[in-house]
Formats: structure tokens, C-alpha cells, sequence
């Protein structure tokens, strides 16, 4: 009975459409957009005729298909048309509920609303919708992840993709995008490139662009022969106890690829306490089962076939576990007065949140303590120790995970530190090529143990040097023995220092330290402070460049006054980088340049009218190697008088006064003669020569030039 109904229907609408062929064609469609996979509606509505309802049938047209893709009649089951069952319903009086858009439902529809016993309403009934489903690029041909290539062979790369707006292509090397060119050709997508060379060789990107969205694809081009890692390893973060798998996938010419894997440069399978646990699968995937503590750190995937050099990429793991206590000591000495550590050796992943201590099976709170700190490593700091702070610690760490345990019971022991009794004296002066001994020597429980060093860092003379009994000899002095040495007591309660200074005499000075530099336009004022001199009276030279070329010479200013640490050289280029040494010397010769330092002259504000000046205070006209800024305008209305005084040249300023003018240049030559020139001329507009006076000389020619710079 329903079939027989939608026959009829169906039947009816059909001649409806034939007599309403051309329906709507003078009106303009409504635009309506949507995005593939979305819902839409498509509006329509109508009114009754003379407002009094009647029996009507709703159709919606496709254009391009000659059946109603819907049509609605009361009491009668909707008739659909192919490829929209279940995708189309009515919403509202007459608008098409279109949902799950394709891309093939793009186009114009129509709709009519017809009334059984009345002529159609084209004016107030229906409507005319042009649908527009947009989609985001996606591919239709993607470039390959690797292309193999030889030098001089022809490369080509195919990309497509589809996409409402039609996508863009746009093919890029690195982050530089391709433009066809001398051996480069793009057609619908493809990338071709003639006769290889090795700049060819590299990372490749296809992108596709609409207005709905971007995608893009990678190929790297290498060349037949070595291996080369296509998927790297990636960081990894696991509790201990886990797996781990690192994945290492390659791509070679020959194919006979083989993996090698290393923890921190150091290859896994001769690692004992790692290889039982690690395992390296064909395909070059490390497999770490289970993990622990210990394995954290860099792993290395190295791949080669035997072809050009291996390739590698890295990736860290970072395995996390509870606080844990690393080392208990048994027995801890505090010094009686002095600062003192109790020290709890924490490992922990990620770092410990807070550590509880106890004493003598008490809780102790360091905060309640006066003069007691927790450091940052987990240890106790002890401000001044006093007999009270003896006793038995326990240290138990806590991170996110929790605790691993604490530590065994540490007896902490107070006791009187170690003691100088003999100190070397301040200071030691001795001439070059002689001998010293400085003498250290103390007491303590247990004996300390006396060392020295030098204060720089610097190692001791193994030729020259000899340390018994505490005290520290060197011998045949040398200049680079002069500095600060320091003697060391210790013993497991404290460590003390002591320290003296060892001058050598009869030397070449040393290096000034400490240089600085503070710079204008055209001068640089260096301070700096003296080192030892020798036991001499010392002076200086400055060496100075330019250092926008290598070759520039050193140019060097003599400091002759031992007690001048600052000097001011002029004549520099602005905006200009300068290097920057300073050379001591005495009677006995040079001796050392202090470290180079590298300074920029500022920019020359020659807008404000800012002249230099020199060592005496009198203001120059640069000669400045790189000008800048606009130039300005030529000077106007140039006239030449003769008077009694001389000849006269006098001009007009340029009419653009935006530029300023710095001074004017007077050129002038005789028929006889090649130019010459007057000048600088500041802040003026004439010029009189007292020279030029004989109007039967030949005749002159003057120009005038504007400087800027």
C-alpha cells in the first residue's frame, strides 16, 4: 500500500516538475557554505494562497539530475533520491535538512512548493540555493618518505592533492621554497629536477593549501649507497622496573643495513649489568626489560651497510624511581666550633621533595633548630657545632614516588678540629732563579694530612717543586711561579686553609687584568689594573684594530707613566668593532698582552652638529670611512666678486633642510690648472680668497660641495 503511495506521489510531482520547467531561473541563489562531513540546511518556505491552508507538495531539485532528489506530500511517505537514503528530511515549512555533507552534494538545488488547484506563486513560493561544501586538502599521490638518487640522474616527486577550494601546491627544500628555474620544472604538482648535483641533496616538503586548512608531506632525497636512519629513536620516560623499546628504522642502497646501539658512546653489549637485559631486534628496535636505575642516559642508534660513513641519531632515556639512600657512613665527624656537614647521599628520579631526619630515635626537625639548614644535595648544614649536636642520625628522602627506605643509623662524632701550628708568612719575596721554602705544620685527632696548591688553579712544578713535612719548596724561581699558594690541614673532622703570596722578583711584568672600555663615535677610554711589575717600574702600550678585516694592521699607543691606568685614543671610525690589547713592559723587556677585548665605537650623531676632538681638546672634521644617510641637496645661486680684499664666493643653503650640512667645500681651477680645493667651511655660506685678485689671470671655475658626513 505504501509502494502504491509513493508511485502516486512520485507520478504526481513528476508532472508538477515538467509544468514548472524553468522555475526560478530569473532569481539569484542563495549562497550557502559548509564544511565536508557537517550538517546543513538549505531554506525554503511558502505561503498559503490568500492565506487559507490547502494541500500542497514540497520538491527539492538537484541540478543535473532530472529526478527530484525529494519530494513530500501529506499522508504520503517522502520520496529520496539515489545517494541521499537517510541523509535528507524536512526542517521548518519547506528547508532540506542535508547532514553527513559529500563532496559530490556541492551544485544548485531548487525548491517548489506546488498547490493542487492554483497556479504557481514564483514570487513568494520556493527557493533558489547554490550549496558549496568546502573540504580541507588531503592527498590524493604523497611524495615516497625516501628517495634513492645518483648524482646526475634525473629526480622527480609526484604530489597531488584534492580539496574544496581547490588546494595550492607548493614544494619546499629545507625551509626554502622551489620555483622553477634552470634544471627545476613543477607541473600539477610534480617536482622534476634535471641532471642532480650534490646541493640537490637533501629533505623535501609538499604542501597543499586552502582556505579549509594545510597538510604537507616529507621525502628525503639521499644518495644511493649509505644507510641512513628514516625514524629516530624518541625520548623516553619510564618508572624503573618497565620496558623500553627504542625504535631505529633505516633505509639503504645496498639494504644489508646492521644496527649498533651505545649508552653514552659506550656500546650496550659490553656493558655487563645492561647486556642480560637488553635486546636488539632485526629490524634494529632495543628492547630494555626491565629497566632500572642505572639506565638513564643517552642512547646512540648507529646504522651502517658497509657504504660511506654510519649514520646516527640519539634519544634519552630517563628512568624514575623512589628516593633512595645511596651510602650510609658509619661514622661522621663534626668540628667542636666550627661549621659542619651530616651528610645523607640521596639518589633520586625525579629530584626528592623533602628528607625526615631523626636522632637518637627522635624526630629531628632542622627547622626547629637554631642555626641548623637543610642543603640542597639533602645534607645537614650545622652553622657552629657544639657537643649537643653528637648522637645517631637517620635520614629517610621522599620524591613523587615516594621512598625506597632510609638510611642505616649514623653515629655522629663531635670533636676539636685540626690545629695550625706553624703558618707560612704572608707574603714571600725572592729573586728569579732563587729557592723558597714555606713551611706549614699542624696537629689533630686523627693526624691531619698537609697539602699544597696554588690558589689559580695551576698545578705545581713536578721538576721544581718538593712538598715534606708540611712544608713546600720550589726551587730555580721562575716568573710564572709568582701568585697566591694556599696550605691545606685536613683530616676526616675538617679541613682548614691557610695561604700566603709568593712574589718573584727581577722579572718582565705581568699581563694587565681587569680591561675595560667605554666608547664614543670617534674614541675609546680604556681602564684596566696593573699586575706585579717586576719589582721595575713598568709602562704600557696599547695595541688597537679595526677588525672588519683580518689583515688590518695593529696599530699601538705608548701609556709612558707606571701609574696611568686609563687612556683615551682618538681619531677612531664611528660606528665601527675594534679589538683591543694592552702590552706591559719594564727595563728588562715586554711581557705579557692582557686578554683581547672586542668593542663597537658608537653611531655619529651628525644631526646634532657633534664634532670630535682630539688629545688637546680641539674639535677635527671626521674623515669618516663609512658615511651614511641621505646626502644633501647642491648648494644654490654660487656667485664670485672680486673686492678689495680678494675674491669673494658666496652661495645659497640647499633648499631641503632636512638634511643637515656639516660644512661646504670651495673646488676652483684655472684653464692651466687641475682642481683645488678650499675648505672645510663650517657654519657659512662665503668664502674669501685673498690670493685670487688679478682679473687679467685666466679665467677660474668654482665648484662648491656639500658634506654630510
Amino acid at each position: 500500500m505504501i509502494l502504491k503511495k509513493s508511485c502516486q506521489i512520485l507520478a504526481l510531482c513528476v508532472c508538477f516538475w515538467a509544468l514548472n520547467t524553468g522555475y526560478h531561473h530569473k532569481r539569484l541563489a542563495e549562497k550557502v557554505k559548509a564544511l565536508l562531513g557537517e550538517d546543513v540546511v538549505l531554506p525554503c518556505s511558502f505561503k498559503f494562497p490568500e492565506g487559507v491552508p490547502v494541500p500542497y507538495i514540497i520538491q527539492w531539485h538537484k541540478k543535473g539530475i532530472k529526478i527530484p532528489i525529494y519530494i513530500w506530500y501529506a499522508g504520503y511517505p517522502p520520496h529520496v533520491g539515489e545517494g541521499y537514503d537517510g541523509r535528507v528530511s524536512l526542517t521548518g515549512q519547506a528547508s532540506l535538512h542535508l547532514s553527513n555533507l559529500q563532496e559530490h552534494d556541492q551544485g544548485t538545488y531548487t525548491c517548489i512548493v506546488n498547490f493542487f488547484d492554483r497556479s504557481p506563486d514564483r514570487k513568494r513560493n520556493g527557493s533558489l540555493v547554490h550549496l558549496s561544501v568546502h573540504a580541507p586538502p588531503r592527498f590524493r599521490v604523497k611524495p615516497p618518505d625516501v628517495e634513492y638518487v645518483k648524482i646526475g640522474e634525473n629526480l622527480t616527486l609526484h604530489c597531488s592533492a584534492e580539496g574544496t577550494p581547490e588546494p595550492v601546491i607548493t614544494w619546499y627544500m629545507g625551509n626554502i621554497p622551489l620555483a622553477e628555474g634552470l634544471g627545476v620544472q613543477i607541473v600539477k604538482g610534480t617536482l622534476k629536477i634535471y641532471k642532480l648535483e650534490q646541493s640537490h641533496i637533501g629533505d623535501y616538503t609538499c604542501r597543499a593549501r586552502n582556505s579549509e586548512g594545510r597538510i604537507s608531506s616529507k621525502s628525503k632525497v639521499i644518495t644511493a649507497g649509505s644507510a641512513v636512519i628514516t625514524f629516530p629513536p624518541q625520548n623516553l620516560t619510564k618508572l624503573e622496573g618497565d620496558k623500553a623499546e627504542f625504535s631505529c628504522e633505516a633505509k639503504a642502497f645496498p639494504t644489508n643495513i646492521t644496527h649498533r646501539w651505545l649508552l653514552n658512546e659506550k656500546e650496550i653489549h659490553q656493558l655487563r649489568w645492561l647486556a642480560p637485559r637488553a635486546l636488539v631486534r632485526r629490524d634494529g628496535t632495543l628492547f630494555i626489560n626491565p629497566t632500572s636505575a642505572e639506565d638513564s642516559g643517552v642512547y646512540t642508534c648507529e646504522v651502517s651497510n658497509g657504504i660511506g660513513a654510519p649514520d646516527r641519531a640519539s634519544a634519552y632515556l630517563s628512568v624514575e624511581y623512589p628516593a633512595r639512600v645511596t651510602y650510609s657512613p658509619t661514622i661522621q665527624y663534626l668540628p667542636l666550633g666550627l661549621s659542619g656537614v651530616i651528610r645523607c647521599y640521596v639518589k633520586a628520579s625525579p629530584p626528592f621533595i623533602h628528607i625526615k631526619w631523626s636522632k637518637d630515635n627522635r624526630p629531628f626537625d632542622p627547622k626547629a633548630h637554631h642555626g641548623v639548614f637543610s642543603l640542597r644535595n639533602g645534607s645537614l648544614q650545622i652553622q657552629r657545632v657544639v657537643s649537643e649536636h653528637q648522637g645517631w642520625y637517620i635520614c629517610t628522602p621522599y620524591n613523587l614516588y615516594g621512598t625506597a627506605g632510609k638510611s642505616n643509623r649514623m653515629e655522629i662524632l663531635v670533636r676539636d678540629p685540626p690545629m695550625f701550628t706553624v703558618k707560612p708568612r704572608q707574603q714571600y719575596q725572592r729573586r728569579v732563579n732563587s729557592e723558597v721554602t714555606m713551611p706549614c705544620d699542624g696537629i689533630g685527632q686523627p693526624k691531619p694530612v698537609i697539602k699544597w696548591r696554588r690558589a689559580d688553579g695551576r698545578q705545581l712544578s713536578k721538576d721544581r717543586s718538593t712538598q715534606r713535612y708540611g712544608n713546600l719548596t720550589i726551587r730555580t724561581l721562575r716568573k710564572e711561579d709568582h701568585g697566591c699558594y694556599e696550605c691545606i690541614l685536613e683530616n676526616d673532622v675538617a679541613t682548614l686553609v691557610t695561604s700566603t703570596l709568593l712574589i718573584v722578583e727581577g722579572t718582565t711584568p705581568h699581563a694587565p687584568t681587569n680591561v675595560s672600555i667605554k666608547t664614543s663615535a670617534f674614541s675609546a677610554t680604556l681602564n684596566w689594573l696593573p699586575a706585579y711589575d717586576g719589582n721595575y717600574p713598568q709602562s704600557y702600550v696599547i695595541w688597537y684594530r679595526l677588525v672588519e678585516q683580518a689583515d688590518n694592521p695593529w696599530r699601538t699607543m705608548r701609556v709612558e707613566t707606571d701609574e696611568s691606568t686609563t687612556f683615551t685614543i682618538y681619531n677612531l671610525q664611528p660606528n665601527s668593532q675594534y679589538e683591543f690589547r694592552i702590552l706591559s713592559r719594564n727595563s728588562l723587556g715586554d711581557g705579557m698582552f692582557s686578554p683581547t677585548v672586542n668593542t663597537k665605537t658608537a653611531l655619529w650623531d651628525f644631526l646634532g652638529r657633534v664634532y670630535p676632538t682630539d688629545a688637546y681638546g680641539a674639535t677635527y672634521i671626521p674623515t669618516v670611512q663609512k658615511p651614511s644617510g641621505p646626502k644633501p641637496s647642491p648648494p644654490r645661486n654660487v656667485t664670485v666678486q672680486e673686492t678689495e680684499d680678494g675674491l669673494l664666493i658666496s652661495w645659497l643653503s640647499p633648499l631641503n633642510h632636512k638634511v643637515p650640512v656639516a660644512f661646504y667645500y670651495v673646488e676652483y681651477r684655472t684653464q692651466s690648472m687641475s682642481w683645488k680645493r678650499w675648505g672645510p667651511i663650517k657654519h657659512a655660506t662665503s668664502y674669501l680668497d685673498k690670493l685670487i685678485v688679478n682679473s687679467s689671470k685666466p679665467k677660474t671655475q668654482f665648484i662648491i660641495r656639500k658634506i654630510n658626513e
